[in-house]
């Protein structure tokens, strides 16, 4: 299983751990906030319940308060504080016909206007959101009339969460996302961090192998000169001295590569239509006779602030891909046009194509689908395109068995 392939389970895996963690968090806080709401009904039904003997108290014989007759005095004083000690469950009460006769724990809820604190409006919107939230407790209550009479009166209390519940409820969504936002802004500044150490260790390893090539190919180039001067009648050795000095002149365009990657390159105003078309060339000389490579471009010069020895790379990188795509035989297009303020160049192939799921790990370090394969041609090229030349270089589209195209965009002067 390659390193991408775990990365992925690891992600998946640690995807579900969050999630199973949420949902975890999520049932017990529910679960308190419910235990909480039924505990916050049966307190009212108690307070309410105290209400109605209270009005009975009141109803069999109103002097017995005052005078404290058969302990109704004590016990009316004790309703007392228990109907007070609701101080923060916001209770509406109403008659038989929906008409709201008392209120209670609303005031913070209400506008500070001395005016809108007995809005109607306000106080039957509030009743309509309780209908919505919880059924009624339904008590009814004694009263006496002027002429003596008894009438018994039925009566509604609608109720909502209080304050410490609302906040209970909404506590873990609070919760997720200060957890969420600081694992985001841990996530961002790791990988900042990890992107860092990892260019600087291209960097080093571009630079040292820019520097290793050095002396061997300074070696290479006072032996081709021998090479040159040495008498040999049939020509071998000069013939020899030509084809050394060929690979040489290309080892030497390597290592200047490697040197530039490793530090910030100069861009120089370029012809980009003539160095796409030159790298063409030379990847189709040395391409088999079965591959048809073909090239169109605009006729005009265009020019683009270029690193022409690095964005050279690029395209050669491209077309190499390409070529090991298909293997034996195919086609590979290159289109170079204009669009607005940038130049495009499309590299198409027939090849054996990229699953979309790979769009983007192609481009990262180490990937390849070859088995001699470093996995740093796409990585180095993307550095190249989007670092060096402010431009962008993606999977535009494939298929598995379809092909791909890959498009490079950078600004024109």
């Amino acid at each position: 299983m390659g390193i991408y392939e775990q990365k992925s389970q690891w992600k998946i895996g640690l995807l579900m751990a969050a999630i199973l963690i949420i949902a975890a968090s999520l049932l017990y806080t529910n679960r308190l906030a419910s235990n909480l709401a039924e505990e916050e009904r049966q307190k009212l039904k108690l307070l309410y319940d105290t209400l109605k003997d209270m009005n009975n108290i009141l109803y069999e014989d109103p002097s017995k308060l005052a005078k404290g007759g058969h302990g109704h005095g004590h016990t009316y004083a004790f309703m007392m504080r228990v109907t007070n000690s609701n101080t923060s469950i916001p209770v509406i009460l109403t008659n038989a016909n929906g008409k709201i006769t008392s209120h209670k724990n609303l005031n913070d809820d209400i506008p500070s206007s001395p005016k809108t604190k007995t809005d109607s409006t306000f106080l039957y919107r509030q009743l309509a959101s309780m209908k919505r939230t919880y059924a009624p407790i339904q008590m009814m209550s004694k009263t006496l009339g002027d002429d003596g009479t008894v009438y018994e009166q039925e009566q509604y209390v609608y109720y909502n969460d209080s304050k410490f519940l609302y906040q209970l409820k909404i506590y873990p969504f609070i919760q997720l996302g200060i957890i969420s936002l600081f694992l985001g802004i841990a996530y961002l500044a790791f990988s900042a961090a990890r992107r860092a150490e990892q260019n600087k260790v291209w960097l080093g390893m571009a630079k040292e192998t820019a520097h290793q090539l050095g002396t061997p190919i300074s070696s290479m180039v006072g032996w081709v000169e021998l090479l040159k001067v040495t008498e040999d009648p049939s020509g071998t050795a000069q013939m020899a001295g030509v084809e050394l000095n060929k690979d040489v002149k290309r080892l030497e365009k390597i290592a200047e590569r490697f040197s530039k990657i490793g530090s910030k390159p100069e861009l120089k105003a370029t012809n980009i239509v003539k160095l796409t078309e030159r790298t063409v060339n030379y990847v189709r000389r040395r391409a088999s006779n079965k591959i048809e490579i073909s090239y169109t471009f605009s006729s005009n010069p265009i020019m683009v602030n270029l690193n022409g020895i690095l964005f050279d790379w690029v395209i050669e990188n491209l077309l190499k891909n390409a070529l090991d795509a298909m293997e034996s035989e195919g086609k590979i297009s290159v289109e170079l046009k204009e669009e607005n303020n940038n130049v495009l160049i499309a590299v198409t192939d027939s090849g054996k194509g990229i699953p979309k799921s790979k769009f983007k790990t192609v481009f990262e370090p180490g990937y390849s689908t070859k088995k001699r394969g470093w996995g740093l041609g796409l990585s180095l090229s993307k550095r190249i395109v989007e670092i060096y030349h402010s431009g962008k270089i993606f999977v535009h589209h494939s298929g598995v068995n379809k092909g791909t195209c890959f498009h490079v965009i950078v600004p024109k002067i």
